[in-house]
């Protein structure tokens, strides 16, 4: 991750993704259209979980949380962005759970990027985590992957 401050093993990724859980859909607010889904998967830790809404099925928007960074993708405009979320600050508002800010990063975090990417791939065998891998393999994705191995090659 950008900040430098974690360092991931294969086993805390195998824990990580073996954490998360699906949580009981009627605790979500309901979707206005009956062909659109709400799925949230919450890790084995805090600041650790994944929402998604699906049409017909399919992804058409995601967000992926851990240790205050983020990662999401929205079919409107089907890039990968990553981000820091307000949920390590220390104040009033982020003791509310309903109070998650996100400041999007001008450039991706690659290396939190293939983290979630990893996590991802502990579960690829599960139709939704198999799902969200696609997004991995998009054009964006590869050439902001193609983009720093030419900045630091």
């Amino acid at each position: 991750m950008n900040q430098k401050s974690h360092l991931f093993d294969k086993n805390e990724i195998a824990l990580l993704g073996a954490s998360l859980r699906a949580i009981e859909p009627t605790l979500l607010k309901p979707c206005q259209n009956a062909d659109t889904a709400r799925i949230w998967l919450q890790g084995g830790e805090p600041y650790f979980d994944i929402f998604l809404e699906l049409k017909n099925n399919e992804i058409i928007w995601f967000q992926f949380t851990l240790r205050g960074k983020s990662l999401s993708w929205c079919s409107q405009n089907a890039r990968l962005q990553t981000g820091i979320t307000n949920e390590l600050s220390i104040d009033d508002v982020s003791f509310y759970a309903a109070s998650k800010v996100i400041d999007n990063d001008d450039i991706s975090d690659v290396e939190f990027i293939n983290l979630v990417k990893s996590i991802l791939q502990t579960r690829a065998d599960e139709e939704i985590f198999a799902k969200l891998l696609k997004f991995f393999s998009l054009v964006e994705y590869q050439s902001i992957m193609a983009h720093t191995d030419y900045e630091h090659g």
